[in-house]
């Protein structure tokens, strides 16, 4: 078994705030670096290797969909055959309007639905397109849609 990473006071101040909004500027890293009083390099390095050993999946930018105009949202819900779930969930993540797309195994007798797709967009009629364009591209055509009323909480883990 793999040893828990362990972060020095410098790690730790880089990752307190990388872990939230970047700074808005063109030089984002080097605004970390001297906030925390190392190198631009070292803020690189840090996260460099931290994605090659896997203790962050994935470093980037994520989109406020509803200050970008995508206010219609819907968790579709499909029927799809375990065995089929990798392929189907490619070809449904592989839509523009589709952010994020799992399986989860329904232990329920009247819940058939096991393929999530979470799709946003500007008006319910584009959910339908999506849909619709999901169920004639892919093998899922049985689906549950379930509409966001509203958002309760959107927050990201905080580490340090």
């Amino acid at each position: 078994m793999t040893q828990p990473r362990t972060f020095t006071d410098r790690e730790r101040a880089i990752l307190r705030i990388v872990q939230k909004n970047l700074p808005d500027s063109l030089t984002p890293y080097a605004d970390i670096a001297k906030t925390v009083g190392v190198s631009e390099d070292e803020v690189l390095s840090l996260l460099r290797a931290m994605a090659d050993d896997r203790s962050i999946r994935r470093f980037g930018a994520s989109l406020k969909h509803q200050k970008a105009g995508f206010t219609h949202n819907a968790m579709v819900a499909w029927i799809v055959d375990r065995a089929d779930a990798d392929e189907a969930g490619r070809a449904a993540a592989g839509h523009p309007l589709i952010s994020h797309c799992y399986y989860r195994p329904s232990r329920a007798e009247d819940w058939p639905y096991e393929m999530y797709t979470m799709i946003h967009g500007r008006t319910p009629e584009e959910h339908r397109e999506v849909i619709k364009n999901i169920q004639e591209t892919t093998i899922l055509k049985e689906y549950a849609v379930l509409e966001s009323l509203r958002e309760l909480k959107k927050t990201s883990m905080t580490y340090f």
